[in-house]
């Protein structure tokens, strides 16, 4: 079953069950993949985005409402914040589990070795193998000082 089949079925649950918060959150999803699917029509691909680019719209989700719990806590709106918290909760669901510290080095390594990376100047080949293998499951924002240090 593909992503976006998991995605629809997960949103039919969540309506016969009556849980308004997923229903709003798969909905959320479903428009995003929907708005990706009309800009890829618009560059001349008929079948819309693959399991690649739907988890990157599930990680790029997670980032923003991490980002806006985060503000509403500096800003005192705890209720807001905590709804955040549930939303990131239930997109997480459809992500695949992220990777431990130890997981993330060996990785790292491995694409290094992988590439033939030598300098740092070869970390776009390191960064672009890690994305091909690990879309979803590591924060890319965190592995790339960690490729530049492997590499320096």
């Amino acid at each position: 079953m593909s992503l976006r089949e998991r995605i629809t079925a997960g949103l039919k649950t969540a309506m016969r069950e009556k849980d308004s918060t997923r229903v709003s959150t798969l909905r959320l999803i479903n428009a995003a993949i929907k708005d990706h699917d009309i800009a890829a029509r618009g560059k001349g691909e008929t079948e819309g985005v693959g399991n690649p680019e739907v988890l990157a719209i599930l990680g790029k989700m997670v980032k923003q409402r991490q980002e806006s719990a985060r503000a509403y806590e500096e800003g005192g709106r705890l209720e807001l914040a905590e709804k955040e918290r549930e939303e990131i909760a239930i997109i997480e669901d459809f992500l695949p589990r992220q990777l431990t510290e130890a997981e993330v080095e060996k990785a790292v390594s491995a694409a290094i070795k992988e590439t033939g990376a030598e300098s740092i100047r070869d970390m776009g080949k390191v960064m672009g193998a890690l994305k091909a293998k690990y879309t979803g499951q590591m924060d890319f924002g965190t592995v790339g000082p960690k490729v530049r240090d492997m590499l320096a």
